[in-house]
């Protein structure tokens, strides 16, 4: 076992079964003796309706996927080329693959509008971002991507949230990497809030199960009391009764 295959199997599964099922699944690397496996287990994040919806997409429609990840690879270079005619072509494209893998998502779960609209936006950045495409495929997403520039990135651009800006605009570059980076803050920072927000449930379920099996505990300590307690008066009449007998049979033989 390791942590590709964990994640195969989690990242399979909704997010109402993932927390429980990870648990498992650590306890399990735990059990066999790999302590490093099972914290790289326990450390994976559940993803969110719209991630796991996309996820599962990469899972049961790679065919599909992997055409609009191609459009958006053409649509890239054809943007680089400057290509009006390819743009208009792929544009077209891009938005008959993207509208019938939307359709897919919504028949195949519940997925909510707010969580569909959140499945547009990363099927988006897959389009125009060659890094947000790879993640896409590789259908481990924990939470919806992004990307906030007007064109598309080059293959080598950096994450979803990226802009691609024009050679020798200085000040419009110092802008893009102002954006860039509050972008990557503002991702960290719902990364904190998500992993904060799914501990702190782990933490509300195990303090209830804690307390269930204290409550359990006591139940049983009170009924050891009162039969402890019961042991110890049949005790007391059995050897009361044991000396009243001795006593008896004295006397019916003198």
């Amino acid at each position: 076992m390791d942590l590709d295959e964990v994640a195969g199997r989690l990242y399979a599964l909704p997010p109402s079964e993932f927390t429980a099922a990870r648990a498992a699944e650590a306890a399990a690397a735990k059990q066999a003796g790999d302590a490093a496996l099972a914290r790289r287990i326990a450390g994976l994040r559940r993803p969110t309706v719209s991630a796991w919806a996309v996820n599962r997409v990469a899972r049961e429609h790679p065919g599909e996927l992997d055409e609009l990840l191609s459009v958006g690879q053409e649509l890239r270079a054809a943007w680089q080329a400057q290509d009006a005619e390819a743009l208009a072509e792929l544009t077209r494209r891009r938005g008959e693959v993207t509208g019938r893998l939307a359709r897919l998502i919504r028949q195949g779960g519940d997925v909510s509008a707010a969580a569909a609209a959140e499945v547009d936006q990363t099927l988006d950045a897959a389009v125009v971002d060659a890094d947000a495409a790879e993640e896409v495929r590789r259908g481990r997403l924990v939470k919806p991507l992004s990307y906030s520039g007007f064109a598309p990135a080059p293959a080598t651009g950096g994450r979803p949230g990226g802009r691609k800006k024009p050679t020798g605009e200085d000040e419009e570059a110092r802008a893009g990497k102002r954006a860039e980076a509050e972008a990557r803050k503002a991702r960290e920072r719902q990364e904190a809030e998500a992993a904060h927000r799914e501990w702190r449930e782990a933490l509300a379920e195990a303090e209830r199960e804690h307390g269930e099996r204290a409550d359990k505990v006591a139940r049983l300590e009170a009924k050891l009391a009162k039969a402890r307690k019961r042991l110890a008066e049949s005790a007391q009449r059995l050897e009361v009764t044991r000396r009243e007998e001795r006593h008896a049979r004295q006397r019916l033989e003198e």
